[in-house]
Formats: C-alpha cells, sequence, structure tokens
C-alpha cells in the first residue's frame, strides 16, 4: 500500500523489515560506544595508576644512583632485575627503597656498581 507523503505523493510505507533496521543499527552503535567507553576508562585508570608511581620509581633510581654511581638507565635497570628476581612490581619496589632510604635504613642496592 502506497500512502501520500507530507512533501510528495507515492511515498512507501516503511514495512516491517526496513522499519526495525535503523534501530537495530543504532543499538549496535550504541553498544560499541559503550565497549569503546570501557575501554578507554580502563586506559585512563591504567595511566593514572602509571603517573600515580613514577614519581617513586625515579626517587628510587635517584637513591640506587646515590648508592652505586650508576647512571640513570643502569638504576632503572637495577630495579627492574631485583623487581623480577623477588616477584615484585617495579613500583612497590620503589616504594619500599625511597620509604627505607627516608628511614635512613641500610640500601638495597649498597656496594653494587649497577653494571654487571
Amino acid at each position: 500500500m502506497r500512502g501520500l507523503g507530507r512533501y510528495g505523493e507515492g511515498m512507501a510505507e516503511p514495512d516491517g523489515d526496513r522499519a526495525d533496521a535503523p534501530s537495530e543499527r543504532v543499538l549496535r552503535v550504541q553498544v560499541q560506544l559503550e565497549e569503546s567507553m570501557r575501554h578507554m576508562a580502563d586506559s585512563v585508570a591504567r595511566l593514572q595508576a602509571q603517573l600515580a608511581t613514577l614519581p617513586a620509581i625515579e626517587q628510587a633510581k635517584g637513591v640506587i644512583m646515590a648508592q652505586t654511581g650508576c647512571s640513570p638507565e643502569e638504576a632503572f635497570d637495577l630495579l627492574r632485575r631485583a623487581s623480577q628476581r623477588s616477584n615484585i612490581p617495579v613500583r612497590e619496589l620503589a616504594l619500599a627503597i625511597v620509604a627505607r632510604a627516608g628511614d635512613g635504613g641500610p640500601g638495597l642496592f649498597d656496594g653494587q656498581d649497577g653494571r654487571g
């Protein structure tokens, strides 16, 4: 059956399948957008966590450099290797190093030169 449209004659009436197609597309796009938003929120949370621990890692590198006389790159390598050996995340190990240095405790890397 053909109906008269307001702006022209002979406009076809939507059949059931065609009428549902735009709303299905809208729903698919909405689901995709929601998934993208969740993914972005997760990414933002990870980046914020990394930014929060960056000062501690930099401070720990400074402590290691002071204890061993090594370069910043060597200090991070020492920190990374110690993290792997002890199965402790770098950020947690860095926090422990900074806390121990602040307490005046013995250095974790005293006697290591970072070159071996």
